[in-house]
């Protein structure tokens, strides 16, 4: 484990004013995204809170921040141990005392861990949801000031969501063993109104602040195809070939496809690792490692992959296959864009794949001790989410529409013509199965007869982010490109160093930042969107550099 930091200036009752610059200083923000500064507010009043934002939106922040100002130990309870170590180190570069328990440590380890935590060494504490229950754990957190507990992945309670995780349901019983009940946070992505109601009631929730922020990714573009399997392979090879600074992630229904797809796209070049559930654990992690070091450009994955991944420079997510449910495809296209910067979302699916899905469906897999009643309830309700699936993959209408809308989001202001969507722009799949005839193609080079009347033919999530860029006085040439690959490359040379994944250095988003401010001394450079002090400290004088060589 790391030596001791120094701990941060810490509260009894921390203000918002404390709060906002605790943002400045650990993640180099001048002021809270949509929807945060409200959570943190009620956490900091002792006040419970249900978080719904979409991926990429910062819902980590809610709980970080307060753990960073607040006297004590905040508890995360998270789903997937496996990415619990790159949780902490992100949390270390940025300056906060994060720290981990689970069953990769050894028992000596465990206890090491969990005495420094007693001695006041770390701010914040991630388990996985099984840890609660655990009486040397619970004997542990009865010593420990815990000023907040913070429940990652909150859908993972409800057995109407898409992945539901029993042992959620004894968080509600450790809360109530503490000695002193901390506010409790829940946080998720993707919850329909139903879920939100089993997210409150299970988990225990006293009258809580409820925050949706919306589900719409307005960065995101989204595009539909029916495609047979062959199809498919040749669609995903030619993209990922014509993407060669790009990474992302490609989904499979089935080992074998994953399997199938990775050795497809190593054999056209492309630099791809695989992730499913049967891999050795060293194995998993192995690729894990490859792919959020970006010493590896593409994952290809079961839906075992992706939960709680942080990478934010996926430029795009294909969904070979079709998901079991809109929750469960949401959640895995949003991986993509988390840095806020333009990236696309793919569904490629056949007739065969609903098919399959029914067989899934009917398979049943629920305990033998479930009610008869009960596993009833739960097929109708699985085969309804895979209904609205279907009704997407098979739309002729908007699919950002139809996403916000299944989400309960008022789509009554927003216009039919969403203009990013492969439905909207009448883009089809030929670019990538046969160049020559790639006029409706989706993709960075696509829509080559979508012009607006100002004959700009880019999707109109690129016209947005470009709009942006020319607001802030940027003009995009041939250099700045090549002066944004230098400072990935040195960010790549600096993250091998510390042995962190890039994008926990500066994300894709700050780096463009960079490149549209140049700034040429510390001052200037701490305004960037991402740089806080810590990492000014760290890593300023590096890009000071490199941006002064022009």
């Amino acid at each position: 484990m790391a030596s001791r930091q120094d701990p941060p200036l810490k509260f009894d009752a921390p203000t918002m004013a404390d709060a906002e610059a605790a943002l400045a200083r650990h993640f180099g923000y001048a002021s809270f995204r949509p929807g945060q500064a409200e959570v943190i507010r009620a956490v900091l009043a002792g006040k419970d809170a249900l978080a719904v934002m979409p991926t990429g939106a910062g819902k980590s922040v809610c709980y970080q921040v307060p753990a960073a100002l607040m006297r004590g130990l905040t508890i995360v309870v998270s789903p997937l141990i496996s990415l619990m170590g790159d949780q902490v180190r992100g949390l270390r570069e940025a300056g906060i005392r994060g720290s981990y328990l689970n069953s990769s440590l050894t028992p000596r380890q465990q206890a090491v861990v969990m005495a420094r935590a007693l001695d006041g060494w770390y701010d914040l504490m991630y388990v996985a949801p099984e840890r609660l229950a655990d009486p040397a754990f619970r004997a542990f957190a009865a010593q420990a000031r815990v000023p907040l507990l913070a429940v990652d992945e909150a859908h993972c309670v409800s057995q109407w969501g898409q992945d539901f995780r029993p042992a959620y349901t004894g968080i509600a019983d450790f809360v109530a063993s503490l000695p002193v009940r901390p506010p409790v946070v829940a946080l998720t992505a993707t919850a329909t109104e139903r879920v939100r109601r089993d997210v409150v009631s299970l988990i225990g929730l006293k009258d809580p602040q409820v925050t949706v922020t919306g589900f719409d990714r307005p960065n995101l573009s989204f595009a539909s195809f029916e495609l047979k399997p062959r199809e498919r392979t040749r669609w995903v090879c030619a993209y990922a070939a014509a993407h060669p600074d790009e990474s992302g992630i490609v989904y499979a229904t089935t080992r074998k496809r994953v399997d199938e797809l990775a050795q497809a796209l190593r054999d056209a070049g492309v630099a791809a690792v695989s992730y499913h559930a049967g891999y050795e654990a060293d194995a998993r992690e192995e690729a894990q490692r490859r792919f959020v070091m970006d010493d590896a450009r593409v994952m290809v994955a079961t839906n075992a992959f992706g939960m709680g991944i942080d990478k934010s420079n996926v430029r795009f997510v294909v969904n070979c296959g079709l998901p079991l449910s809109l929750e469960e495809y949401y959640q895995e296209a949003g991986r993509a864009g988390r840095d806020g910067e333009p990236a696309e979302c793919y569904l490629l699916w056949s007739r065969g794949d609903i098919r399959t899905c029914r067989f899934l469906i009917d398979r049943d897999d629920l305990p033998e001790s479930t009610p008869a009643a009960e596993r009833q309830r739960l097929e109708r309700s699985r085969r309804t989410l895979l209904n609205h699936m279907i009704d997407y993959a098979q739309s002729a209408t908007c699919l950002r529409r139809r996403i916000l809308a299944y989400f309960g989001q008022d789509v009554s202001a927003l216009s039919d013509n969403c203009g990013s969507c492969s439905v909207c722009t009448g883009a089809t799949p030929e670019r990538y199965l046969a160049p020559a005839r790639a006029s409706h193609a989706f993709g960075h080079a696509a829509f080559d007869d979508e012009l607006d009347a100002a004959g700009d033919a880019r999707p109109r999530s690129r016209r947005r982010a470009a709009a942006r860029e020319e607001a802030l006085d940027y003009v995009a040439t041939e250099g700045d490109e090549e002066l944004f690959q230098r400072l990935r490359a040195l960010r790549k040379r600096l993250a091998g160093e510390k042995g962190v994944p890039p994008y926990v250095i500066f994300s894709d988003a700050t780096l463009r930042a960079m490149v549209r401010r140049k700034p040429r001394d510390r001052e200037a450079l701490l305004q960037v969107p991402g740089v806080g002090t810590t990492k000014l400290e760290r890593y300023g004088d590096a890009f000071l550099e490199e941006l002064a060589r022009g």
